[in-house]
């Protein structure tokens, strides 16, 4: 309105339709707002603007004077954007913060988070209530807009320590709490004295100026300075929202007592701010924005790509208007959208399926043990895996540090010693262990491998401004027991590469230590299963024995007795031959009495059982490798074996003589013999078992035999001999049995 001639005209309705109706028009003289001489308002002279009314008197030019009674309900915008929309805006900031709070709890940068966005929505929702004057809503709202700024300088400053970034203003955030308390001052003071309302707001609009700019300079010099993905965020999700209101709105008012738009509608683009967060995910970076905004983008033109398609369909299939098909493309578009987020829910939680930015990190990890597997050098193997990792964390600082347990030194192949004995110390690396990943003040720390001279660490410089997502932790994990099983691996081929190196220069086909490792695989094998079947078929056949033992004594069962003592025989004579399979097996003295004992029952047995004459000697041998003990039981269980069975001997000899450094096996006997080119060329496995137990051991094995001139072995060992004696075999390798 203006005053002319102490009488207050209409220039401007801000609902032009609703006034059109109610016929008002510019030039119309108020003469009373709600019973109220329009004269008689306190605020009318300093702010010439009726902001509420329930019922206006209205004198037209021609003299006619209108009583008009306003219902609320005719003006549709005023109520959507007084109510609706404030009231819609506050409930989903709401929802937003309970589920921001439930998502990371005793977080105090989330829960300054959190007030900010509440702050804002209260703020915005005061909006309607401080334009029609309303004391209430005026010191609400005068109180609630600044109170967001302090709050987000409060967060952002604890956000900056989080960082480990300088925060350019002073640290005392109390001192900023008292502008938003100022801010309510002035707004009672509006109230109290209406001929300075102009000049309250004005000042609190400065205050909320002053302040966003302050935040707003500090974001971008800093963003500048450090180049972060998370100032960035910032900018974007919290800043600019407030950009319209400060130069739409505040800044015009402020210069120019004119604005371009109203403060309801600038407003409106806070609601920007809980939508940002809502496709915000709130890990150990705080903000991670970059996966929610790609899965839209690459979801939205799917989806968009299908209902266009579809849309095109009907109309040619179908005669639907163009409001009817709008309706449609929307309905379709929005659904698809969800349909998709819901779908990567689901392949997660049943399929284990994980997208992020740079795809599927179950495919990216197989992929980098695909590529890390290929590398057969150990230095090679740290150099892709530190690549692998560059590339996958998006961090340029990261490297492989081995520590030398001999000489205490550090070395890496991209960093200088210096500067590895400055940043870590022995204790550091010696309490890492397999799996750990740990987090110090500049940089990340993650166990690789560990021998008995080395100890091998990767570094991950962060400089307190990166922190790594569970996701990435998780990858980073998962790789690095990968790598060490790599390393393992590899050390294994290498030593395995060493010694075919020694066996292709000592002119040998046969590798000691694996011939060892074969054969006591093959003992403990024989062991168990003895222990097998003396625990199961031998009692099940003990318990039969006895049930038919029971049955023989029943004396009124005569005919029934013969069979069954018949069968009891044959059980009998079953147990002993499966209690002769058990010892032969697992030869019960021998851990008992010793091998001497084992010797000697093992040849009461060939006694019985031989047309030979059989002369031994069996020297008592203190031997400090107890496993040689069941190798000469073996070799002796063998040889006699053999005479049983092919020599057709009158006499046999073996003898069992202590050396020095170790024992000696003689062998010999006046049998058939063989030839003993055609004996290298057959499959004689008797032989070939004898040779491997000795070559386990580094033993040296002879062999002499003719046809008709009976055969003679002996077999030597030197305790303790782990390294081959080529200068000794190269004497005896026309004697050794080769491929046996």
């Amino acid at each position: 309105m203006k005053e002319k001639n102490e009488q207050w005209l209409i220039t401007a309705p801000y609902y032009k339709e609703w006034a059109f109706k109610q016929q008002i028009e510019a030039g119309d003289r108020v003469l009373n707002v709600d019973g109220i001489q329009i004269e008689d308002i306190p605020s009318i002279k300093y702010d010439s603007v009726i902001r509420a009314a329930n019922e206006l008197t209205i004198l037209k030019p021609d003299g006619k004077r209108m009583d008009i009674q306003i219902n609320h309900e005719d003006i549709p915008q005023q109520f959507y954007s007084v109510l609706i929309v404030p009231a819609s805006y506050f409930f989903l900031t709401l929802i937003i913060s309970f589920y921001l709070y439930y998502k990371q709890r005793n977080n105090t940068l989330l829960s300054l988070l959190i007030l900010f966005i509440l702050t804002v929505s209260l703020a915005y929702v005061s909006i309607g209530a401080s334009s029609k004057l309303n004391s209430i809503g005026i010191i609400v709202n005068s109180g609630s807009m600044l109170l967001c700024l302090v709050i987000l300088i409060h967060f952002l400053r604890n956000y900056f320590l989080f960082l480990d970034l300088h925060w350019q203003l002073f640290n005392n955030i109390k001192l900023f709490y008292t502008i938003p308390l100022a801010a309510v001052f002035l707004s009672i003071f509006s109230i109290i004295f209406p001929f300075k309302k102009f000049v309250f707001s004005n000042a609190v609009l400065w205050l909320f100026f002053l302040l966003l700019i302050m935040i707003l300079s500090t974001l971008m010099i800093c963003y500048l300075k450090y180049k972060t993905q998370q100032l960035k965020l910032l900018l974007i999700s919290i800043i600019i929202p407030f950009l319209p209101f400060l130069f739409l709105y505040a800044l015009p008012e402020i210069l120019f007592h004119r604005y371009f738009l109203s403060a309801d509608i600038c407003s409106i683009f806070l609601m920007l701010i809980p939508f940002s967060f809502i496709f915000t995910q709130l890990t150990e970076r705080i903000f991670d924005m970059e996966y929610f905004i790609t899965r839209l983008r690459y979801y939205v033109s799917f989806s968009f790509a299908f209902t266009l398609w579809l849309l095109l369909g009907l109309y040619w299939f179908a005669d639907l208007s163009i409001s009817k098909m709008a309706e449609i493309f929307f309905f379709t578009f929005f659904s698809l959208t969800v349909l998709f987020y819901a779908k990567e829910k689901i392949d997660y939680r049943m399929r284990k399926v994980l997208f992020s930015t740079k795809g599927d990190y179950i495919h990216r990890l197989y992929k980098t043990v695909d590529r890390i597997g290929r590398v057969i050098k150990i230095e090679d193997l740290l150099q892709k895996f530190v690549q692998e990792a560059s590339l996958h964390l998006e961090i340029d600082c990261v490297y492989a540090i081995t520590y030398d347990y001999k000489n205490h030194q550090f070395t890496a192949a991209n960093k200088s010693p210096a500067y590895l004995h400055h940043h870590f110390n022995e204790g550091i690396i010696e309490r890492l262990q397999l799996g750990d990943i740990k987090r110090f003040d500049k940089y990340y720390l993650a166990f690789i491998h560990q021998d008995l001279d080395y100890k091998r660490i990767l570094v991950i410089d962060h400089y307190n401004s990166i922190h790594l997502k569970d996701e990435e932790l998780l990858w980073l994990e998962l790789l690095l027991l990968y790598l060490n099983n790599f390393i393992e691996n590899t050390k294994m081929v290498e030593e395995l590469l060493e010694q075919l190196k020694h066996v292709k220069e000592a002119d040998k086909n046969q590798l000691p230590w694996l011939n060892k490792l074969l054969w006591f695989r093959f003992e403990e094998e024989k062991y168990q299963l003895a222990q097998e079947l003396h625990d199961t078929n031998l009692q099940e056949q003990l318990h039969i024995a006895r049930e038919v033992n029971a049955l023989i004594h029943d004396k009124n069962t005569m005919e029934i007795q013969s069979k069954l003592a018949k069968i009891h025989d044959h059980m009998i004579a079953s147990l002993q031959d499966l209690r002769l399979y058990c010892e032969n097996l697992k030869p019960p003295l021998l851990d008992t009495l010793g091998l001497n004992a084992a010797l000697e029952k093992l040849i009461q047995k060939i006694h019985k059982r031989a047309d030979f004459v059989l002369i031994y000697t069996v020297d008592r041998l203190y031997l400090e490798d107890e496993r040689l003990n069941l190798m000469i039981y073996r070799l002796f269980q063998e040889l006699l074996n053999n005479a049983l069975k092919h020599s057709y001997a009158n006499s046999v000899e073996i003898h069992l003589q202590e050396m020095a450094n170790g024992f000696e096996i003689i062998y010999s006997d006046d049998g058939v013999g063989c030839d003993m080119e055609a004996f290298r060329q057959s499959d004689s496995m008797g032989i070939k078992g004898m040779q491997e137990r000795v070559q386990a051991f580094n033993g040296q094995f002879y062999i002499e035999s003719a046809i008709d001139e009976g055969m003679s072995i002996r077999i030597t060992v030197n305790e303790g001999s782990d390294i081959l004696d080529h200068t000794v075999h190269s004497r005896w390798s026309s004697h050794f049995i080769k491929g046996y």
